[in-house]
């Protein structure tokens, strides 16, 4: 263990259709029950990240589906991620809990993903609880448990119990008093796995929809020590609820100057769409706004997010294309890339892209590309609804135009596009895209 004695374990299977929310797929559809799995799966994420954080505890994601490297591409580089071992849910509780212990733990928790009231506070309490008892559970009003935490090994408690039933807790009540522990009960709350649950998950939606103002500022970085002051400077004229400076390894001053701005720095495996996943898995902000490290934001850029996503036919919206330094054929630059941005609603990157957490979260964040991947998400989210360029103005950096000239830049973009749109591997894609860099600096 990392020098903790506690662990918190989230139980959780990759999102993938048909296999996840099951009982929901005759209502919302295979993709609409994986969309809902995925949500609660990082609502109850960053809960967890909260609760570890208070309570001293390590935080661990036990998971089922895909592979670990998916999960991480997912959730960030920063949580540890191990498969679940084979068999029913009890024996693979057995075997998480079994390392726990045998790691150094002198309390475990283990939570699912399906209960949208669990709270950080319920998470100290519990580990808090365990100070005093062996066993602790959190009844869910279905008969089963949303949590179970335990300060040594008791697998005779998941033996023989008839999961996914309404007896779940009782069975498990009267095990734990026959093996000599009498447990201690948290507050009632309820799972979302049925139809009829989905009436307070509503509410919970949409009152975070309706909380745009609360926003969160994306930042994936690696060696931008020459931007990343100015950027962040800009950046926190319209003071956002949060700055996360997601860094892919730098080996300049890079996390030193965003720490120093005010930023939250999270720690990632190089790659623009992992970063920027990392740092969406841990937003707190219902708004989220993925800027480049070069990039500086209109000082007024908050109500110009909240106001564009309050439009319920928005799908999401992006700043006006402005280059920070005069370039000959500057204007030409600007003119063909705004035509683009707003006819066919295709903004890039470099234009500060912004939308909605839920929507976000519901179409699986940014894809595991190595370029193209602004592209690509931009192309998912105008099936959702319309993808808006503002008035005001996102003005990025011109270095790429001044290191390559505007002939050659052009040129390498387009080629990159083009082969996009004909299927080219998007490994193939972005080793031309760096070769062609690296062969005209030389």
């Amino acid at each position: 263990m990392s020098g903790s004695r506690r662990r918190l374990i989230l139980f959780a299977r990759f999102p993938e259709p048909e296999r996840v929310k099951t009982r929901l797929i005759p209502l919302l559809g295979a993709e609409g029950a994986a969309a809902l799995h995925r949500r609660l799966v990082l609502r109850t994420f960053r809960m967890a990240l909260d609760a570890s954080r208070a309570a001293d505890a390590e935080l661990e994601i036990r998971f089922t589906g895909d592979d670990e490297n998916a999960m991480h591409h997912w959730l960030g580089d920063e949580v540890i991620c191990r498969a679940q071992c084979d068999g029913d849910l009890g024996r693979r509780m057995v075997g998480a809990l079994e390392d726990s212990f045998r790691e150094g733990a002198r309390a475990t928790v283990i939570i699912g993903s399906d209960c949208p009231e669990l709270t950080a506070d319920l998470l100290t309490a519990a580990f808090d609880k365990l100070s005093q008892a062996q066993v602790v559970f959190g009844p869910a009003r279905d008969g089963g448990y949303y949590l179970v935490g335990l300060t040594q090994p008791v697998p005779q408690l998941f033996r023989d119990v008839h999961w996914s039933t309404g007896t779940v807790l009782t069975e498990s009540i009267f095990i734990s008093r026959q093996a000599g522990f009498e447990p201690t009960l948290l507050a009632p709350l309820s799972d979302l796995d049925v139809p009829g649950d989905l009436y307070a998950w509503k509410q919970i939606t949409d009152a975070e929809n309706a909380g745009l103002s609360y926003i969160s500022v994306i930042i994936p970085a690696l060696n931008e020590a020459q931007y990343i002051t100015a950027t962040l400077q800009s950046v926190q004229r319209g003071q956002p609820h949060e700055i996360l400076v997601v860094d892919g390894g730098s080996t300049d001053d890079t996390v030193t100057l965003a720490r120093a701005a005010g930023a939250r720095v999270i720690h990632s495996r190089p790659g623009r769409a992992r970063q920027m996943n990392a740092g969406a898995a841990q937003a707190a902000g219902n708004a989220l706004v993925f800027l480049h490290a070069d990039t500086l934001l209109p000082a007024d850029y908050p109500e110009v997010v909240g106001g564009t996503l309050h439009e319920p036919a928005v799908a999401a919206g992006a700043f006006r294309f402005q280059m920070g330094e005069k370039l000959a054929g500057q204007w030409l630059i600007e003119w063909t890339a705004n035509l683009r941005s707003r006819w066919r609603q295709s903004p890039y990157g470099d234009q500060a892209l912004f939308l909605r957490r839920s929507l976000f979260e519901e179409i699986g964040g940014f894809a595991a590309l190595p370029i193209m991947e602004d592209c690509e998400i931009v192309r998912r989210l105008r099936k959702r609804g319309r993808v808006v360029t503002a008035a005001a103005a996102a003005i990025t950096s011109g270095r790429r135009w001044r290191q390559l000239g505007l002939f050659r830049t052009t040129l390498i973009n387009q080629l990159v596009i083009l082969g996009h749109l004909c299927g080219v591997s998007p490994d193939r894609l972005a080793a031309f895209y760096r070769g062609q860099e690296n062969r005209i600096r030389k």
